[in-house]
């Protein structure tokens, strides 16, 4: 069956970096399109990034262009998301996520950015 595990979250200061993973099993990782989301306290879950299939394209919202950066291994089924210049308002559980009419989420990775 499908798992996504991810890891890497912590506390940070603003400025700071992380870099999360996702490790994946239970399907073939290299022929899908991946996504980060994410999911602060009160507030809807945001899509922050996507990938697709063998990372020939990627694509990301205003509020994190520039700024974060998807990637995948394809030969170990990891999804990365390296997160710079980290804000506040960046606080919130990231999700990796399958999308194949189902959707796949894994239990998230708290990230919170505070001085």
């Amino acid at each position: 069956q499908v798992q996504l595990v991810e890891s890497g979250g912590g506390l940070v200061q603003p400025g700071g970096s992380l870099r999360l993973s996702c490790a994946t099993s239970g399907f073939t990782f290299s022929t899908y399109v991946m996504k980060w989301y994410r999911q602060a306290p009160g507030k809807e879950r945001e899509w922050v990034a996507s990938i697709s299939p063998y990372g020939v394209g990627t694509n990301y919202p205003n509020s994190v262009k520039g700024r974060f950066t998807i990637s995948r291994d394809d030969d170990n089924d990891l999804l990365y998301l390296q997160m710079n210049n980290l804000k506040p308002e960046d606080t919130a559980v990231y999700y990796c996520n399958l999308d194949v009419g189902v959707g796949y989420w894994g239990q998230g990775t708290q990230v919170t950015v505070s001085s």
